[in-house]
């Protein structure tokens, strides 16, 4: 545990140096992260490691596809830290400022937060992001991935490493903890030393980082994500808006759980999951539902749905559907439910949208679109470092500015303060 602490004290000390180099430099390390991962020697040995990583895996299991690297990927990769080295520093913008009647000159500005620590599972594409994202915004990370994807995750820390000494900066702006349980507890508890924690992944892992934090956590990542097919909804919109949510990347957690259905469009409910069986797809459907599915939808896919089958991240080829008598009914059960990640209507009523994007507590909310655009990259942010589920701080997906707090900055020229109270203790 004291090797621990002493190599996230280094990170400490690392992030003090950072902040005297211009953003040209950190730009510089960025560009040289996204060079070498497109050399043939490092892609070679990259895929290599993260085929270790994979020969442990299940080919069936949805999280392999996930963990999977390839060439095209690693230039997905490489084209992601490009665009956020096109982006704006968040650092030093300056948020208010205003002179006060004693004639004190007060500016809020942006600053980095210090030392950010992610936890994550089987996505070896989170360091490269975690790392550029943090190194822009003028924070140090400390990466804690999964064991499953441990050989991919040095591989590429490997090559950012060597961007930073190539650069004149420290390596300690890059940790990578052990994979083990203990590890992540001296990352939990390092108070002083980090300044926040950011979990990426199921419910189950940011459940535990949120009861065994001592440092300030922001929650992302589990996604209970709803589509509404309401009574006016259109048809065609529905089927491709259904496909694309649920079977993109099934492992994501943008990725559709639950359908909910108006009761009068039941009649339609074969023909928008229909698509469905060619991924093959299971459905959990309620009673209605599976009335309206049977005989139309694979007797092997389809199933009677029982009470775990909703408020369930699924994470697979698998969806449960709901039937609701009325907006008011979806709503209920989304706010029952729900994660407080992603949700969507298919309506051509303007004032159920109206009411849906009202009344849902959700970070990304969407009328007639895929829930799929859930990221920041979508967003035009560049990477992102989690979408947040929470209300403090931050909330949806977050990226350069998200990582950074402010301070203010007082200037003055020999002002005391004066107390008109005799009795003020302040």
């Amino acid at each position: 545990m004291s090797n621990l602490i002493a190599q996230l004290r280094a990170v400490k000390t690392a992030v003090k140096i950072l902040l005297w180099h211009d953003a040209q430099r950190v730009n510089r390390v960025l560009l040289d992260v996204a060079e070498m991962l497109m050399s043939r020697q490092r892609q070679e040995f990259i895929l290599a490691e993260n085929e270790k990583d994979l020969a442990k895996m299940n080919p069936q299991d949805p999280k392999y596809d996930r963990l999977r690297l390839t060439e095209s990927r690693l230039q997905d990769i490489s084209d992601s830290l490009k665009t956020v080295v096109d982006l704006p520093s968040p650092l030093g913008r300056v948020h208010e400022k205003k002179i006060l009647p004693n004639g004190l000159r007060l500016k809020k500005v942006s600053v980095p937060f210090g030392v950010i620590g992610v936890i994550y599972e089987a996505r070896p594409n989170v360091t490269v992001d975690v790392f550029a994202l943090c190194i822009k915004s003028g924070n140090a990370c400390v990466l804690k991935g999964g064991s499953e994807a441990r050989h991919s995750n040095l591989a590429l820390l490997k090559v950012i490493h060597g961007a930073l000494e190539k650069n004149e900066l420290p390596r300690n702006l890059a940790l990578l903890m052990p994979p083990d349980r203990s590890a992540a507890k001296a990352l939990l508890t390092a108070n002083g030393i980090v300044d926040l924690i950011i979990p990426r992944g199921g419910q189950g892992l940011i459940k535990w980082v949120r009861e065994n934090s001592t440092v300030p956590v922001i929650e992302t990542g589990a996604g209970i994500v709803h589509t509404f097919f309401d009574e006016s909804g259109d048809l065609k919109k529905g089927i491709a808006i259904i496909f694309n949510a649920k079977t993109r990347r099934v492992a994501v957690c943008n990725a559709l759980d639950t359908l909910i259905i108006h009761a009068k469009r039941l009649k339609d409910l074969p023909i928008l999951v229909a698509p469905l069986a060619g991924k093959k797809v299971a459905i959990y459907a309620d009673a209605e539902a599976f009335k309206a599915l049977a005989g139309q939808y694979p007797a092997e896919l389809l199933y009677p749905a029982t009470p775990e089958h909703f408020g369930t991240e699924f994470l697979d080829y698998k969806i449960s559907v709901k039937t609701a008598r009325d907006l008011g009914e979806a709503l209920e059960h989304i706010e029952h439910y729900g994660s407080r990640h992603s949700e969507a209507i298919i309506s051509e009523d303007p004032d159920n949208i109206a009411k849906f994007f009202k009344l849902v507590d959700a970070a990304c909310v969407y009328a007639n679109a895929s829930t799929a655009f859930s990221d920041g990259g979508q967003f035009g942010m560049g990477a992102e470092i989690g979408i947040s589920t929470q209300k403090l701080h931050a909330r949806g997906p977050m990226a350069l500015p998200e990582l950074t707090s402010y301070k203010w900055l007082i200037e003055g020229n020999g002002q005391v303060r004066q107390d008109s109270c005799s009795s003020c203790s302040f």
